[in-house]
Order: C-alpha cells, then sequence, then structure tokens
C-alpha cells in the first residue's frame, strides 16, 4: 500500500488533501513538522509527501515554499482541496474567550473571531488543536478545525462555515523521489536567483512571452542568507521535457545565479 506523509495529527486538512489527491487506498503517516514529512519520503519511510503551499485567503505558506529550495524530492502533482473551517469546543458560543488553532486557520477565520472578541492562540496543527482542547477541558477555550478532526476527537461543533469567505481553499503539492510522466495538461514549477541588476527580472519573464508560455504564478521569498536578496518560484503551463520548455529553461538558465527545476505534474482542476 502507498504511504503518504502530511503533517499534523489525525483528521488534518493535508491528510483529507492526500487522501483526496489519490483514488486508491493509501496509508497516511503524521509527522510533526514540514521537514519531518519531507524526510519520510527521503528516507523511504513513505513513498509521497503532502505539503500545503498556498491558501486562497492568506496567500501562501512562507515555510513550506523555503523547504522546496532545498528539498531534493519531485513535485508530481497537486490538488486545490476546500477548507471548511468549524468552531469546535465543549461550551457555548457566548462562553468562547480563547480559540486555539494553525495561524493560516486563524487568519482565515479572522472576521468571525474578532467579531466575536476572542483571544487567539496559533498550534502547530488544526486537529492537532483539537487534541489539546479536549486535554484542556475548559468550557471557555476552543478551536478551529474541520468537521472531520471534531469527529475523531469526539468533540462538539459549536459552529460551522466560520471562514472569512467560505470560498476557501488550499493547494496542496505532492512530491515524491519519481516524477510524473506527460499528460498533455501539465504545470511547471522553478526556482531561481538573480543577480541585482536593472532589467534582470524583465529578461527573464520576457522568454516566457518569446516561447508563448503562460506563467501562472511569480512568488517571491528571502534567501536568509544575504538580506533583501530573494529566491523566485515561478509555475507556469507545460511539460519540462517539451522541447519549446527546454529552450526556454536554458535560456533563463543564463540570465540566473541560481536555477532549480521542481518538476512537472498534471495540472489541477479547481473543483
Amino acid at each position: 500500500m502507498i504511504k503518504v506523509s502530511f503533517q499534523g495529527e489525525r483528521g488534518a486538512y493535508s491528510e483529507a488533501a492526500a487522501k483526496a489527491f489519490f483514488s486508491k487506498e493509501i496509508e497516511t503517516v503524521p509527522f510533526p513538522t514540514f521537514a519531518k514529512v519531507l524526510e519520510s519520503t527521503i528516507s523511504n519511510q513513505t513513498d509521497f509527501s503532502v505539503l500545503p503551499v498556498e491558501n486562497s485567503l492568506e496567500g501562501s505558506v512562507g515555510e513550506a515554499y523555503d523547504l522546496l529550495y532545498s528539498t531534493s524530492l519531485n513535485a508530481v502533482g497537486e490538488i486545490y482541496f476546500r477548507i471548511e473551517h468549524c468552531l469546535i469546543g465543549n461550551g457555548k458560543l457566548e462562553e468562547i474567550d480563547t480559540v486555539y488553532s494553525h495561524p493560516q486557520a486563524l487568519g482565515q477565520c479572522r472576521d468571525f473571531i474578532q467579531k466575536n472578541k476572542i483571544k487567539t492562540v496559533p498550534t502547530y496543527d488544526t486537529a492537532g488543536s483539537v487534541k489539546i482542547i479536549k486535554e484542556l477541558n475548559k468550557k471557555n477555550i476552543s478551536c478551529i478545525a474541520s468537521k472531520n478532526a471534531s469527529q475523531i476527537y469526539q468533540m462538539p461543533i459549536i459552529a460551522k462555515k466560520i471562514a472569512n469567505n467560505f470560498n476557501n481553499y488550499t493547494r496542496f503539492l505532492v512530491l515524491s523521489k519519481q516524477t510524473s510522466n506527460e499528460t498533455g495538461a501539465d504545470k511547471t514549477s522553478i526556482i531561481f536567483s538573480i543577480a541585482h541588476k536593472p532589467g534582470s527580472l524583465f529578461r527573464i519573464i520576457e522568454k516566457f512571452q518569446k516561447y508563448n508560455i503562460n506563467l501562472t504564478k511569480i512568488e517571491s521569498r528571502p534567501t536568509k542568507l544575504i538580506n533583501w536578496e530573494y529566491y523566485f518560484y515561478v509555475d507556469f503551463e507545460g511539460y519540462t521535457k517539451n522541447p519549446e520548455i527546454l529552450k526556454m529553461l536554458d535560456e533563463i538558465k543564463n540570465e540566473t545565479l541560481f536555477l532549480k527545476n521542481l518538476g512537472s505534474y498534471p495540472s489541477a482542476k479547481l473543483n
């Protein structure tokens, strides 16, 4: 059976996304950190890793992007997974003064939290926050997590659909030592850095126009080596072994200080 690693406790959205991505039955394996998730696949403890990289409301997951720079794994798939947050706890809404959850979830439910004047406590994981408040067993304490997590830990749901916007999706990348085959509807992800010179980024973006390739995302992250220098994370349509893509990547490489191809994978649809 395929083993897939994810960050968090049982009932985490990452686990649900992993199950949704693979059409066959899988064994999901929880790990406490994103780094441990990737390490498990590198060391052959698991076959695939699932990593959240961006949310439609709160933007990119910085730690995940930083790990993509250093990992030896290849991106082989993606999934847009709908996030439906619930307020979970033993008390009534009017009794709640504190809410635990992952920082991304707290941000995604900011309007509800502020409206109800609830103090926030960041945790390592949404499902893990259910485990925490169950152990605390106080009526004034709640958490934000999924309906599935509430069922796993047998904790009541106080309120449903509490996100700032119901159109709430998280994009997850699936990573492996393997590579994916071309499907004709693929996406490629790369990382690069450039010199601090006028027009450096423009000359790279220009290559996408030259080869008529659709750039779907560009994100910058600090290198953490030199102040105010950045790595650029780029997604674009196409498969890495396509002759036109290969030509473009060769030309881009000449304009960069560093270039890493994370891999090509079937482009996911937003359901």
